[in-house]
């Protein structure tokens, strides 16, 4: 079984970061400024040893990638930003092909949705930072020849020959066949049989109006996937709609008074172990559909208290679902991958890197799930 777990690579300052956000920041800075919001709320998370590295040190990534080799990992889906040739965050995916010596595979997946300011935007003035033009044909031709160096590394994680390529809101592009047709070309053209391309999203799982044609395989990407089939995200559907109707209703009435909604002034929780036995229920849906596991979630780090996390997380309880997942994976799903939410998502609270609380545990957990299944192939 391939482990792969989302790689984010906003650990390094970058000029367009400095100017959104403030001179020097990274996501160690939310990181860093967590607090905790109810008792026994595991925050702030402290790197082990308190390893605010930075993804600019080709140290640092030799040393990812040493530690997710040693624990299993097959490789990492590397986030990757692409806006019309500007590119954001790319240093840690470019100095990994640029270091062949370095002993992991990777694929990218290609962020598409635009930045805004919405971490800290007060409501109605969220503010795009940069967005993207989908629809000029020749970035697609120069966003394809960015890409063509990584597909052909040998490390770039291939099936049947064929580069794996994520992309994470595909809905977002008006003429996405007609720009997939041409990539899938030129990879022909470069000397591949062609392009498997999977979306990522909840938002494109759900979604039942785009053209799907192209796409090999779908991501039951969570925890966002868990929480829409099995229930959870209908309160935020009835509490979006109520402001959007309220909102109607006031402007007909020349109401200017704002809405009576509560906001709970203590963050939403929910139990570890509950989205994990709905995980563990989940079906394929169909032959297309890829198994996700998540170590944690947190994202008040982010969002402070309308942010959400799980409660009750222990690298043995992540250990005795990712097992369950493994086993279930070989026998219902079509594939011999899953992915993870997330090797360093550390002001969301996905990461299997090693921090204060719990050391290696959950690398750990992954290196004795794969040996314990028979799935250790290191």
């Amino acid at each position: 079984m391939k482990i792969i777990p989302l790689y984010l690579p906003q650990f390094h300052t970058i000029p367009e970061n400095d100017e959104w956000w403030g001179k020097g920041f990274t996501e160690w800075v939310n990181v860093k400024s967590a607090q905790p919001l109810f008792p026994g709320h595991n925050q702030p998370r402290v790197p082990l040893n308190n390893n605010y590295y930075d993804l600019s040190e080709l140290d640092t990534l030799k040393w990812q990638c040493q530690i997710a080799r040693e624990h299993g990992i097959y490789g990492f889906a590397m986030y990757h930003y692409w806006f019309n040739g500007h590119k954001l965050l790319e240093k840690p995916m470019e100095m990994l092909l640029a270091h062949p010596e370095i002993d992991i595979n990777y694929m990218i997946s290609w962020a598409n949705h635009d930045w805004n300011d919405g971490w800290k935007a007060t409501a109605g003035n969220v503010r795009t930072l940069i967005a993207h033009d989908f629809d000029d044909e020749d970035d697609w031709v120069n966003h394809f020849n960015y890409m063509l160096p990584f597909f052909n590394d040998s490390r770039y994680i291939k099936e049947d020959g064929m580069p794996l390529l994520i992309i994470y809101v595909p809905q977002l592009i008006g003429k996405l066949t007609k720009m997939l047709d041409t990539w899938t070309k030129m990879a022909k053209e470069a000397g591949f049989p062609g392009i498997k391309y999977i979306y990522q999203s909840v938002t494109a799982c759900i979604d039942k109006s785009w053209d799907r044609s192209r796409f090999t395989y779908g991501i039951q990407f969570h925890p966002g996937y868990v929480q829409y089939m099995t229930g959870k995200s209908w309160k935020r559907w009835w509490f979006k709609s109520v402001v959007k109707y309220s909102r109607r209703v006031k402007g007909m009435f020349g109401i200017k008074r704002g809405l009576s909604i509560h906001h709970p002034k203590t963050v939403k929780t929910v139990d570890y172990d509950s989205d994990w036995k709905k995980i563990l229920a989940l079906k394929p849906d169909n032959s297309t559909m890829l198994p996700s596991a998540i170590v944690d979630w947190d994202n008040t780090p982010r969002k402070k208290s309308s942010g959400w996390c799980y409660t009750g997380q222990t690298p043995k309880k992540f250990k005795k679902y990712l097992k369950e997942l493994v086993i279930k994976a070989r026998k219902e799903y079509n594939t011999d991958k899953i992915f993870v939410f997330a090797w360093n998502e550390w002001a969301e609270g996905g990461y299997l890197e090693p921090d204060k609380k719990n050391g290696y545990s959950n690398l750990e957990a992954i290196k004795e799930t794969l040996q314990e299944t028979g799935e250790w192939n290191f």
